[in-house]
C-alpha cells in the first residue's frame, strides 16, 4: 500500500450534498470508459486501499496542493499559493463544482456524443462517495438523450448505489480480490457487500460490465480468476473486460509526496493475458482487454 497516503473515508458516512461534488478532473475523447467517445469525470475521495491505483490523486476527499519541479522559477519570496504562481508550479488537484456547473461543462461534448454513439461516465476515485450528486447529474443528462455509465468497485449500500445505477446504460463494474478476508486487509473491501450489490442490479436489469484488474501478485493468478468466472457465469452476464496492470500511475506518486510500491511489479506479458482471456472465453464470456 501506499505511505503516507490520506485516510480513507466509508461509503456509509459521505458527504450527502446533492448540488455540490468535487472533481479532480474532466477527460474528453475517451475510448476506454464505456461506448463510444465518453467524456469522463472523476470524482474525488476512495474508500478503498488497492496499492496499484494509477490515481493517487483520487484518493483523499480534500484538495490537495502540489509542486511540479520542472515548472518551478525559483520566485523569492514563494508564496505556495497555486492561484498567485506565475508558472503553474504550484497546482491544486481537486475543486467543488455545482450541479449547473458541471452539467454545462460536460454538455459541450455533446456533439461528440451524439456523432460516435458515446456519452458521459462518471469514475474516480469512486464515484459511490458522492452518489446524490451523481444521481441527480445523471438524471440531468439523460433527459437530453446522453449516455451514461459509471466505474465503481459497488462496495455500498445498495440505497446508495441502485438509484445511481438506474440512470446508467452501462455500469462498469470492477471485481478484485475475490477472496473475502484478503479482499478487507488489501483493499479494504466488503466483498461479500460487493458480490451482493452485483447480483442484485443484474436482478434489475441493469447493464452490468465487470472488469478484473490483472494486477500479479494480487488478482492475476488462477484461484482468483476463477473465483471471478464461478461468480459471473450464473448471472447471464456475457461481456467481461479485462484491465491489464500498467506502470502509469508512478510519477503522480511522487509528485503527490506518496511511495508507488508496486515498482517491482512486472506488467502482464502477452500470454498471461491471453491466458486469461481464454479461461475466460471458454466460460462463454466475449472478452474486451482493456475496457
Amino acid at each position: 500500500m501506499t505511505s503516507s497516503a490520506a485516510p480513507r473515508i466509508s461509503c456509509e458516512v459521505i458527504d450527502t450534498r446533492a448540488d455540490i461534488a468535487r472533481i479532480f478532473n474532466i477527460q474528453r475523447y475517451s475510448l476506454n470508459d464505456g461506448h463510444g467517445i465518453r467524456t469522463v469525470v472523476f470524482f474525488k475521495g476512495c474508500p478503498h486501499t488497492c496499492p496499484w491505483c494509477a490515481n493517487p490523486e483520487s484518493m483523499s476527499s480534500k484538495i490537495e496542493t502540489v509542486r511540479r519541479e520542472s515548472k518551478c522559477l525559483r520566485c523569492a519570496p514563494c508564496l505556495r499559493d497555486a492561484d498567485e504562481c506565475p508558472s503553474g508550479a504550484f497546482e491544486r488537484i481537486g475543486r467543488d463544482v455545482t450541479l449547473n456547473e458541471l452539467e454545462r461543462e460536460v454538455m459541450k461534448d455533446d456533439v461528440f456524443f451524439r456523432s460516435s454513439g458515446g456519452g458521459v461516465t462518471l469514475s474516480g476515485g469512486e464515484v459511490l462517495m458522492q452518489a446524490p450528486f451523481a444521481t441527480r447529474l445523471l438524471q440531468r443528462l439523460r433527459r437530453y438523450g446522453v449516455s451514461t455509465a459509471i466505474e465503481t468497485a459497488g462496495d455500498a449500500p445498495l440505497s446508495r448505489l441502485l438509484p445511481l445505477a438506474q440512470q446508467c446504460d452501462e455500469v462498469l463494474f470492477d471485481l478484485k480480490i475475490m477472496e473475502p478476508e484478503q479482499a478487507r486487509a488489501i483493499v479494504n473491501m466488503n466483498l461479500p457487500r460487493v458480490l451482493d450489490n452485483l447480483s442484485r442490479l443484474v436482478a434489475e436489469g441493469i447493464n452490468v460490465i465487470p472488469r478484473v484488474p490483472l494486477i500479479p501478485g494480487y488478482t492475476l493468478h488462477p484461484a482468483n480468476i476463477t473465483r471471478v468466472l464461478e461468480f459471473l457465469i450464473p448471472s447471464g452476464i456475457q461481456q467481461l473486460h479485462l484491465l491489464p496492470f500498467h506502470q502509469y500511475g508512478e510519477p503522480k506518486y511522487r509528485l503527490l509526496g506518496h511511495t508507488w510500491t508496486m515498482n517491482h511489479i512486472a506488467m502482464p506479458d502477452a500470454d498471461e493475458i491471453a491466458a486469461v482471456r481464454l479461461l475466460a472465453e471458454r466460460a462463454g464470456f466475449q472478452v474486451i482487454v482493456g475496457g
